[in-house]
């Protein structure tokens, strides 16, 4: 069946996931075309990305940058605007057909959720969105018809592993690399250096992604926000070290069948597959020979040397806005960390000080997790400069 060529709108679009669509986007020029870009910082990454793809509309959110980007592209007839409120007003209006919410943290909460109110389909790689306002943001999404589709890998795993069923799954198990510190004894953890924590043994990614990928943070995040997407009980989630990063996630069903996505481990497949949904596209992601591949590991994750998933989960079990302080804290612990202000294994000490002194909201508002996230992230700074 031939296919209706789509608009993309790409928030954060000079980060790990929005060049990496920029470039499936660029080998399917007959598919796809480009709305709108947005960039935090990169000006010069956006000028390059909005004179080779032609959006009708780019935002840079610092205003320090506006000129320069504005005369670099006002020329070739790009209109250039500044600021969270222009994303959120653009996508509003934007003609795009898919929103890439490919920001980092929990910024991309309040562009998700104008994307949403104008019933674009969300191709979503900000997982921060749904582990602070996970309830919230799948009612809005029922109530405007935006479709949510998973651009993580381990959830676009599971996405594709459910097309066809017709019965709930009985679990959900997520796969984890690991990090880089999989098999690094817990003494030498509190020595971690910044680098070291930014080497990721599979995937190429943002410092941020990377740096939670190393404490098993990433994987808790992941937890919350399959919860979410796919209605699932907390009980019913199973996280599983896998090294290889061949299988990106299982899904488990009451007969004990169980299906599961394996594939290179190449971010622009789950980029391409939310983009071109319901359809397949070629992509020359290298193939798996199982011959060579020889065997395929399995873990249980050790919470004690990576106690965030623990302190995820546990905050999930908690429910309310209990996810969007602990998001809040770690943003800003990792922050602290890559700046070399904490330690390594500082990191879940102060994310969990945070969340018990963030007050609880047993059913949080919209605006009650705007208040939380920026009560959490003030008490952490507070607990950090207090070390």
């Amino acid at each position: 069946m031939e296919q209706r060529k789509r608009s993309v709108a790409i928030l954060g679009s000079t980060g790990s996931i929005g060049t990496q669509t920029l470039d499936v986007i660029s080998h399917n020029s007959d598919l796809f075309e480009v709305d709108l870009l947005t960039a935090n910082n990169n000006s010069t990454l956006l000028i390059e990305q909005a004179l080779k793809f032609k959006p009708n509309n780019v935002v840079i959110c610092n205003p320090s940058s506006y000129d320069e980007v504005n005369d670099a592209l006002t020329p070739h007839y790009i209109k250039v605007f500044q600021g969270m409120e222009s994303i959120c007003d653009l996508v509003q209006s934007s003609t795009a057909d898919i929103v890439v919410t490919a920001m980092v943290g929990f910024s991309g909460l309040q562009p998700t959720i104008s994307a949403i109110k104008a019933g674009k389909v969300i191709a979503l790689s900000n997982k921060e969105t749904l582990v602070a306002a996970g309830e919230i943001i799948m009612s809005l999404s029922a109530e405007y018809d935006s479709p949510i589709i998973p651009v993580d890998s381990e959830h676009s795993a599971i996405f594709q592993a459910l097309q066809g069923e017709r019965t709930r799954p009985e679990k959900l198990l997520l796969t984890a690399s690991g990090g880089p510190f999989l098999h690094t004894p817990m003494e030498e953890l509190y020595k971690v250096t910044r680098d070291e924590a930014l080497k990721h043994p599979r995937w190429k990614m943002g410092s941020k992604v990377t740096l939670d990928s190393a404490t098993l943070m990433n994987k808790g995040l992941e937890v919350i926000e399959a919860r979410w997407l796919f209605n699932m009980e907390p009980e019913c989630i199973e996280v599983v070290i896998h090294p290889q990063s061949i299988i990106h996630s299982m899904v488990q069903f009451e007969d004990g069948c169980v299906m599961a996505q394996l594939s290179s481990p190449d971010m622009r497949l789950p980029i391409q597959y939310a983009l071109s949904y319901p359809y397949r596209i070629p992509l020359d992601t290298p193939r798996i020979n199982f011959t060579e591949l020889g065997k395929l590991t399995f873990y249980e994750p050790d919470t004690e040397r990576f106690p965030c998933l623990a302190i995820a989960e546990e905050a999930l079990r908690s429910g309310g806005n209990a996810t969007c302080a602990m998001n809040g804290a770690n943003e800003i612990a990792v922050e602290a960390f890559l700046r070399e202000k904490i330690g390594f294994m500082e990191i879940p000490d102060i994310i969990s000080k945070a969340i018990a002194q963030v007050p609880f909201i047993k059913k949080p508002t919209l605006d009650d997790i705007y208040c939380t996230n920026f009560a959490a992230r003030e008490t952490a700074e507070q607990i950090i400069h207090n070390k």
